[in-house]
């Protein structure tokens, strides 16, 4: 399955663009797309893919984190998991 996910332009370069996913700056090619600074994209492989209306990027971006903080282990589970790794076999 392949995941295109949103971000924030915030620099322009030539043929690329940082952008802000997650608070994380990464860069991605705009050559499919034009964008300008400000513009929430879906990026895919490097590859900005699409312009998006900012509600929709504040949406995906919210699903992430649902996702992210359900898939994080409990404290409870983390402690556990940190004595089960250091005993010794």
């Amino acid at each position: 399955m392949c995941v295109a996910v949103p971000g924030k332009i915030i620099e322009i370069d030539g043929d690329f663009a940082k952008v802000d996913v997650m608070n994380n700056i990464t860069s991605a090619n705009i050559k499919l797309v034009d964008v300008k600074l400000g513009d929430y994209v879906l990026i895919h492989a490097g590859c900005v893919i699409e312009v998006i209306k900012k509600d929709l990027a504040e949406e995906m971006l919210w699903l992430f984190s649902e996702i992210e903080e359900a898939a994080a282990p409990k404290n409870d589970e983390a402690i556990k998991g940190d004595k089960a790794s250091k005993k010794e076999v």
